[in-house]
């Protein structure tokens, strides 16, 4: 996920505490039918991921995906470029072909041919809740004069809860009230114009069917159960994100908003709560001009 300004909070060890999470919550439906496109198209595949960090697309769909294979990722960050290709190095495609690697240090805008040349799919995880409309609406163009498909993945919805062990949506006053100011935080401007934030996967779906793109959509929401201790430094690093960003939209209430913090934290770390956070996935594919196929 990456714009010069958003990226900068995402380090090395965020994403890999979150990637085994996204690995079970992806649709594997989706993927199925992004597979078949591939599959109905001349080889070798060309495959774009763009604000790819450190390349966790990459390592879970190689090996779902037909070969050959030639990936560009796309990023501004160097150092997960490059953490990237150390790992890509070994990945093989459906067939256990050796894939083609190559990564771009640039920036997802301007959305020109350098970014999107030769591809038969655009990829993307974690992203488009950064981005604008406007950019968007720029890569769906794109995308549509090119003929290329979209397998758009993990994009959050906005929402998100605490769990009791039952796995029972439990939320009070407060948790409304912080989850209230996190959404209106996720609207800034990240560095490319106001973000979308919990309406990207509304904006995404309908920019793609006005563009006259076929669109599938599944919701792939991240479950972490409570008293599974090996998803409490994730819950915390969830819930401290929570907080800092509603501090930052009602600094006058940091007291109230710590205290909030430090009770669902020691509720989480007792194993009484876990959480949910929603995310959709989608696949968009060019349907033919009207009068032909």
């Amino acid at each position: 996920m990456s714009t010069s300004t958003a990226h900068a909070v995402f380090s090395a060890e965020w994403l890999e505490l979150r990637e085994g999470l996204d690995t079970r919550s992806r649709s594997h439906r989706l993927i199925g039918l992004a597979a078949d496109w591939l599959n109905a198209r001349a080889a070798p595949h060309g495959i774009v991921d763009l604000g790819s960090g450190s390349g966790s697309n990459l390592r879970f769909l190689t090996s779902r995906l037909p070969g050959p294979q030639r990936w560009r990722l796309v990023d501004h960050d160097a150092q997960l470029l490059t953490h990237a290709r150390r790992r890509g190095a070994l990945l093989r495609d459906s067939e256990g072909a050796p894939v083609v690697l190559e990564t771009h240090c640039r920036s997802l805008s301007p959305i020109d041919r350098d970014l999107l040349a030769d591809a038969d799919m655009v990829v993307a995880s974690a992203l488009f809740d950064l981005m604008p409309r406007s950019w968007v609406e720029s890569l769906v163009a794109a995308c549509a004069v090119h003929g290329q498909a979209l397998l758009l993945t993990l994009s959050v919805d906005g929402d998100w809860a605490f769990l009791d062990r039952q796995g029972a949506r439990v939320e009070d006053s407060e948790d409304i009230a912080v989850r209230t100011l996190f959404q209106t935080h996720q609207y800034r401007d990240k560095g490319l114009g106001p973000a979308l934030g919990g309406e990207a996967p509304a904006v995404l779906t309908s920019t793609l069917l006005a563009a006259g793109f076929r669109v599938e959509s599944d919701a792939t929401p991240w479950h972490l159960a409570a008293e599974d201790t090996t998803q409490q430094c994730l819950a915390e690093a969830l819930v401290t994100g929570w907080h800092d960003a509603a501090v930052e939209e009602a600094p006058t209430q940091a007291a109230r908003l710590g205290a909030w913090r430090d009770r669902r934290l020691a509720a989480i770390f007792a194993g009484e709560l876990g959480v949910t956070v929603g995310h959709r996935d989608l696949f968009a594919w060019p349907l033919p001009p009207a009068g032909r196929g």
